[in-house]
């Protein structure tokens, strides 16, 4: 189980090391935290969903036989968004797990873990880990599960009816199946409320896309489908539906925290949390009375909501730089209730793109001109081990001035989650290892989107002479 770990939003880890007794394993401990923290009763239900990965089937069968041998009852909602998950589990008052290694490769899965009242945080990650020193291996036998079909119902729902009747009627979307577990889902949503839609590109096995580190080829796709059937955007996302993906009418390819500030902007949130990954032009929009920053990961996010909301916000929106956005609040969306729901999620920010362009009688991007002109870039090198990653920030922590020589000086530092630098003529280099696989990740900022996409093949390439 080497390579087993809690990452940036849930457990991840190969594939071959979390079936069997491993996801059975953490599967008890999880529930034996629940059992310490009172956070279950004897006996009570617990939600089961997976993506569709190849590895899912088997690792949710060994979840669903530690539920059983615990005592409780599991619940198999089948293959569904991770948000269609956490929204039933919320509604239900059941914790819940899900099978998913959401955007990373194929041969990796994981383990997301929801308390009956949403996320785990880190203090539970430590506990379940705690509790997982206790825990034996897996008896003879095999439990079974009610299958429930209803929390996928509840998700499509919730989207169709949050917006108004029609809100979507006049445009032309196309939808990158992939093999997303929500690709149906999407279809379905953006049809009812009135779009014309065409479904491309869904596939029989399954494509890590990760929206924070896009192909060339990716990209000239995405191109190709807008300019053959006409598309006012073309939209996706990851394996389990939690980051969104969304390219406008010119089939580029919108990034996930411009689609997180657009978001909050139409939701009028007056309090916006976000990583420090981000794009700064959040600050520069004006729309918000308040600004939260915080490390990379879903539990760093939620906390700020909480700190937010504590501190007298009223409508609360998190959202990360891959563009899942979080909703804190209970809000209204055009006169259409919508309940706070505190997990990533896909979908929210597609529709609320496409309304907001059609409200304003804008394309996306115009509707994206609309925010304050810095452009960021993102990518990563992978196979990078924790420890060559770990080099790389201590060579920085030495001597960054002269890593940074040929691109400028420095005017500003921060390692509130991995190094970022801020350089004197306002361009941003920023490492950080990734939580959730052997990569170092990179995130460039510049006044241009020339100039950031430069920075960003000088920052890896000046990154891979160190880690490689």
């Amino acid at each position: 189980m080497d390579s087993l770990k809690f990452g940036t939003s849930g457990l991840r880890g190969l594939a071959v090391e979390l079936a069997g007794a491993p996801s059975w394993r953490y599967t008890r401990a999880f529930l034996d935290y629940l059992g310490k923290s009172g956070g279950i009763a004897p006996g009570a239900r617990v939600l089961v969903g997976q993506d569709l990965r190849e590895s899912s089937p088997a690792i949710a069968g060994a979840v669903i036989d530690a539920i059983g041998a615990a005592g409780f009852a599991a619940i198999d909602c089948g293959t569904l968004s991770t948000p269609a998950l956490a929204l039933y589990a919320l509604t239900t008052n059941a914790p819940a797990i899900m099978v998913t290694g959401s955007h990373i490769p194929a041969d990796r899965n994981g383990l997301k873990f929801y308390l009956a009242s949403g996320e785990i945080t880190k203090t539970d990650e430590a506990g379940i880990l705690e509790s997982l020193k206790t825990v034996g291996a897996p008896g003879e036998g095999h439990a079974s599960a009610k299958a429930e079909p209803a929390a996928r119902a509840g998700y499509l729902s919730r989207n169709s009816s949050a917006f108004e009747p029609g809100a979507l009627i006049g445009l032309r979307i196309g939808v990158f199946q992939h093999s997303s577990v929500a690709r149906d889902d999407i279809v379905t949503i953006i049809e009812a409320l009135g779009a014309k839609v065409i479904p491309l590109g869904r596939t029989d096995h399954f494509v890590p896309i990760d929206t924070e580190a896009l192909s060339p080829d990716d990209a000239a796709q995405a191109r190709a489908w807008v300019a053959e059937h006409r598309l006012d955007a073309l939209v996706s996302s990851d394996g389990d539906a939690d980051r969104p993906l969304v390219a406008d009418e010119k089939g580029a390819f919108i990034r996930g925290d411009m689609l997180g500030i657009l978001t909050a902007r139409y939701l009028r949130a007056d309090a916006a949390v976000t990583p420090v990954t981000s794009n700064s032009s959040i600050e520069g929009t004006g729309a918000f009375k308040r600004v939260v920053r915080t490390k990379v990961g879903s539990p760093f996010v939620l906390a700020g909501m909480a700190e937010a909301a504590a501190s007298g916000a009223k409508v609360v929106v998190g959202f990360e730089a891959n563009g899942g956005v979080l909703l804190g609040s209970d809000v209204m969306v055009g006169g259409w209730p919508l309940a706070a729901l505190p997990t990533r999620d896909a979908m929210l920010p597609i529709l609320a793109v496409l309304a907001a362009a059609k409200e304003a009688k804008l394309s996306l991007s115009q509707l994206v001109a609309t925010l304050p002109p810095r452009f960021a870039r993102s990518d990563r090198l992978e196979h990078v081990p924790q420890e060559r990653s770990a080099a790389l920030m201590e060579k920085l922590a030495a001597d960054a001035a002269d890593f940074f020589k040929p691109q400028g000086t420095i005017k500003a530092t921060s390692t509130l989650d991995g190094m970022r630098f801020e350089l004197s003529s306002g361009d941003v280099i920023h490492y950080r290892a990734s939580g959730n696989a052997p990569e170092l990740r990179c995130y460039t900022e510049a006044s241009t989107a020339e100039r950031a996409e430069d920075l960003l093949g000088w920052a890896l390439k000046a990154a891979e002479a160190v880690v490689r």
